[in-house]
């Protein structure tokens, strides 16, 4: 039984907020035991102690599972679990930030944006244009044909779906950009 359960709403594209309100957590005593979609994460209470938290994004896909996780254990990371398609990762913080990264390149970093983007947005984009724009084109010409009642509930899940569709489009998007772009200069060495 975990001590502490809090909800937080973080999309697939937030996951370096994540990393940080784990390592938040931890520091105040809460240890990360396991995370529940669609969004709660269970603690336990432990000593204060900074440790940081990473997650990597479908890489033990690309080879075994195993000696996937042996290159982080070989790092000093501690594996978690697996939610999907996150591997997460903690361990102890020490002096030198960049004992504290998983990622030994930026090219890798960007690497995993792609990763996101094309298995998790695309296939969101596909189902967007292929079910919901097409169900809330139908629904819409019900309402405008017969008034509210015609369109009726499935009208308001269909515009509830769009409207969470098109949030969801804007956020990942524009935080997609963001991480391109600060990868990108990273590995052209601006910081």
């Amino acid at each position: 039984m975990a001590d502490k359960v809090l909800f937080r709403f973080l999309t697939v594209t937030d996951y370096e907020e994540e990393e940080i309100f784990l390592r938040e957590q931890h520091k105040q005593g809460w240890k990360l035991r396991k995370y529940i979609l669609p969004g709660f994460y269970s603690f336990d209470k432990v000593m204060p102690e900074d440790v940081v938290y990473r997650l990597d994004f479908d890489q033990a896909q690309c080879g075994g599972k195993e000696e996937y996780l042996q290159m982080y254990r070989d790092y000093g990371w501690e594996y978690l679990f697996d939610v999907n398609r996150f591997s997460y990762f903690r361990k102890p913080a020490v002096s030198a930030e960049d004992d504290m990264e998983i990622f030994s390149d930026n090219a890798s970093r960007l690497g995993m944006v792609e990763r996101i983007f094309k298995r998790r947005m695309i296939p969101l984009l596909i189902i967007f244009l292929c079910i919901v724009v097409p169900q809330m084109m139908i629904q819409l010409i019900n309402w405008l044909d017969g008034g509210f009642a015609a369109a009726g509930a499935l009208g308001i899940i269909y515009a509830a779906l769009f409207a969470g569709y098109v949030f969801l489009f804007i956020h990942c998007g524009k935080k997609i950009i963001k991480l391109r772009k600060k990868y990108a200069d990273l590995s052209d060495g601006r910081w």
